[in-house]
């Protein structure tokens, strides 16, 4: 079976039908027309540093009040990273066209480079020349141990997406981590239009008011977030997942190597992990998992096999480090997602 390439359908203005697959009914988009895939969420650069020491014979524990240490690293490696730029890689990978809706700084000369370089759109990208791109600052010990510090820069700003410029039935919209006024706001503008669109929280959960999280995954069509996330949502809302599932659509939960869990008001079923042949770095592998899982959606495959596709395009993910550094061909997807 070919998961992706010139043979795949193509999205018709009819938002959803449900087909049955054991016991399981699964929403699925039926394609005549390509969709637009508007990735909201940040983009940013990891500044990642490696201290070949480690931080606890460094830091005096009776001191941690008067703390003030500096920690000599044997280089910097600059990567591209953000939750918008990683999905989009992933769905430039499967063959779609995504566009990015975030903002980025006066410093976006590489990052605009890098996405042209392999065919992501940037016309919806909001260039903040007041401020630097959001980038994450990451030193790591002998011990794995991680400081990491995190400038929002850009994020602070709306991307400022233009609803109005979008054909509903011709759109899919996933709402990642970025701008909070963006998580709020795109939700419900995208009700109000009737645009499908995939809440995806993450680790802006802490930053988003309870109301706000209802607000968004109430009409979604998918809420997805790893196990911990679900657990965050549940307790900040006081909404179970049942009562989630009456709000959402379908609600995906990734666990690692446990794989994944689909769950809708019919059942649910569990995905297996794709086995990786090396894992390097599963820092990407969620945001990969989106962009597979998405690009299944838009070519009319089934939840399940939609999920599958995110399985697959996460293991090639974490056999590299950075979360934009992994590659791909179709023969190679297709031979592991068959395999």
């Amino acid at each position: 079976m070919s998961v992706f390439g010139i043979d795949r359908p193509s999205l018709r203005g009819k938002r959803e039908s449900m087909i049955q697959t054991e016991g399981l009914r699964r929403p699925k988009f039926e394609r005549t027309i390509d969709m637009n895939i508007i990735v909201s969420g940040s983009l940013a650069y990891d500044r990642i540093m490696d201290f070949p020491e480690y931080f606890s014979e460094h830091i005096l524990p009776d001191k941690i009040h008067v703390l003030n240490v500096c920690f000599q690293v044997n280089g910097v490696k600059e990567k591209f990273g953000g939750t918008a730029g990683n999905i989009a890689y992933a769905l430039a990978l499967m063959g779609e066209t995504p566009r990015i809706s975030s903002s980025i700084g006066h410093d976006y000369h590489r990052y605009f480079d890098w996405l042209a370089k392999n065919g992501i759109s940037t016309k919806d990208i909001k260039i903040i020349e007041d401020e630097l791109t959001a980038g994450a600052y990451i030193t790591t010990d002998r011990a794995d141990n991680q400081i990491t510090g995190f400038n929002p820069g850009a994020m602070k700003y709306s991307s400022s997406l233009d609803f109005d410029k979008l054909t509903p039935e011709e759109t899919l919209v996933i709402v990642s981590p970025g701008n909070l006024e963006d998580m709020v706001n795109y939700p419900r503008l995208c009700k109000k239009r009737e645009i499908d669109y995939i809440f995806d929280p993450g680790q802006s959960l802490p930053m988003l008011k309870a109301k706000d999280v209802v607000q968004a995954i109430e009409g979604c069509r998918i809420l997805i977030s790893n196990d911990y996330e679900l657990d965050l949502i549940i307790n900040k809302t006081g909404l179970n997942k049942k009562a989630l599932l009456a709000r959402a659509e379908a609600i995906i939960v990734t666990m690692g190597e446990s794989g994944s869990l689909v769950s809708t008001r019919d059942g649910e079923i569990l995905i297996p992990a794709e086995t990786p042949k090396k894992v390097e770095d599963p820092t990407g592998a969620g945001d990969s998992y989106r962009g597979g899982l998405i690009s299944g959606l838009v070519t009319g495959k089934d939840l399940e096999q939609c999920a599958r596709m995110g399985s697959v395009c996460a293991s090639f993910a974490v056999e590299c480090y950075g979360t934009q550094e992994y590659r791909f061909s179709r023969e190679e997807f297709n031979e592991r997602f068959n395999g």
